[in-house]
């Protein structure tokens, strides 16, 4: 655990080295900031005490947001070649992957936790439904910790970023958008499947606060499938190499 700690901090330090987490921070704050509380249905034009505003719109800027940082964890390492230098320490392809996955998801907590005074204002503007604004919190945690591990995968099978970036994209589009389209064009078994794989019907669970074990399940299954595909192709490169 000290060594994916270690790779953790590293890799999480070099995105503040690099202003990658403040742009991302900012851009996403200034995004998330405007649509809740100036534009459209935000806030005010609503007039309730919800965060569901902003759960829509994190829910789509972090699609776009998590190829971004994503797209160099592997990919510029097996450019450099500096993957094979790291593995050639006493650290294994899972505790590499483990440890970039973990310092992607912290960056994005780091995210969400400066939005944490759009959930003091609401709660101080009326009678807030707490449950469902955690619960919409974790579905975006979630959610961006299965799309960090389809990233990490998606770098680790080429040495180009922006082969990774559209790749991820590529990938995320079903999960996001297709796979809840198809729910609803097909009927009975093949409509449920297509509905359980859409990324939105569970986290739309959760955002509505309810916590099943079911959602927490396929996010969880999405991240170790992440995983342990990008380990299974970093361990092939360096076989190969």
């Amino acid at each position: 655990m000290n060594k994916i700690w270690i790779i953790t901090k590293r890799e999480l330090a070099s995105f503040f080295d690099s202003l990658i987490a403040y742009v991302l921070i900012v851009i996403f704050l200034g995004l998330s900031g405007f649509f809740t509380w100036l534009f459209g249905n935000n806030v005010f034009i609503m007039n309730q005490a919800s965060l569901q505003v902003f759960f829509g719109i994190a829910f789509w800027s972090l699609f776009f947001f998590i190829p971004a940082i994503t797209m160099r964890m592997l990919a510029e390492e097996n450019r450099a070649g500096t993957i094979e230098l790291l593995s050639t320490k006493a650290i294994s392809d899972w505790q590499i992957v483990v440890g970039k996955f973990l310092a992607c998801v912290l960056l994005v907590l780091i995210a969400l936790l400066c939005t944490l005074p759009y959930y003091i204002t609401v709660s101080q503007l009326g009678s807030a439904d707490h449950g469902a604004i955690i619960g919409g919190y974790l579905g975006l945690l979630l959610l961006s910790a299965g799309y960090i591990s389809i990233g990490i995968f998606c770098s680790s099978i080429t040495n180009n970023q922006i082969v990774a970036f559209l790749f991820a994209l590529l990938i995320g589009i079903f999960f996001q958008l297709l796979f809840d389209v198809m729910g609803y064009t097909f009927r009975g078994g093949i409509g449920s499947i297509f509905n359980y794989l859409s990324m939105r019907t569970h986290f739309d669970s959760l955002s509505r606060g309810v916590i099943d074990s079911r959602d927490l399940i396929y996010f969880g299954s999405v991240i170790m499938a992440g995983l342990a595909f990008s380990q299974s192709m970093l361990s092939r490169r360096n076989w190969s190499a």
